[in-house]
């Protein structure tokens, strides 16, 4: 008999996505290793967000969606960044957090292709129908921000 506890993630858990974008790997780099630049309408990145460092963390605050605070957990420019973004629910104290990651590699003829992984969701400590939900929203929504960041790096 095994005792030892395991730790299965629900395989529902991560979101994969990626785009090509013609630029170079650190003006993308240069992008992507800003936490919380994908917070927006899904059209356009601000090229000037409301960012401030407070208590180890990066926080942005949007004038629509309110504040948003991230970790940098690793950073190897220019190909692989990883933030975590802090979940806040008021009042119960537990802490929340989903994990993304961005990878960059250069195209066989030029330009870069952009990965992003976001995990964490089962951990959100929420009932599985809205973290499925959070989840979502997120598959949807990177589709549109990784268009936006497209557009923003290859338009200078």
């Amino acid at each position: 008999m095994n005792d030892t506890p395991t730790t299965e993630v629900d395989p529902l858990d991560r979101i994969e996505k990626s785009i090509d974008i013609a630029a170079t790997a650190e003006k993308v780099f240069a992008l992507v290793s800003r936490p919380g630049w994908w917070i927006n309408d899904g059209t356009a990145v601000d090229p000037e967000p409301d960012i401030r460092s407070e208590d180890g963390f990066t926080v942005l605050t949007h004038p629509e969606y309110g504040e948003f605070r991230f970790e940098t957990v690793a950073s190897e420019p220019p190909s692989f960044v990883a933030l975590r973004c802090h979940h806040d629910v008021p009042d119960d104290g537990k802490k929340r957090s989903t994990l993304v990651e961005f990878q960059i590699e250069p195209r066989a003829g030029g330009g870069v292709r952009l990965d992003v992984i976001e995990s964490g969701f089962s951990g959100l400590q929420k009932p599985r129908a809205d973290w499925l939900q959070d989840r979502e929203n997120n598959v949807r929504g990177w589709d549109a921000e990784l268009e936006a960041a497209r557009r923003f790096v290859e338009s200078g």
